[in-house]
């Protein structure tokens, strides 16, 4: 795990595509902002264990759909 330091309005960039803003702090909670592709799910945490399993797609089974 990757534990960084933010102040409020920087940002974390993870590749190309997905930014990563801390937005506000108060108290012991933090406010972030993601911007991501809409192709890329965006869940928090403690909701993944309530989610059906996803199908993860290999560049085969996209190929063929073509």
């Amino acid at each position: 795990m990757l534990v960084l330091s933010r102040k409020t309005g920087e940002t974390v960039r993870i590749g190309a595509e997905i930014h990563i803003t801390l937005v506000e702090v108060e108290g012991q909670r933090i406010r972030l902002g993601i911007e991501a592709p809409r192709h890329i799910p965006i869940v928090r945490g403690e909701l993944v264990l309530a989610l059906p399993p996803v199908k993860e797609q290999t560049k085969a089974e996209d190929t063929e759909s073509e």
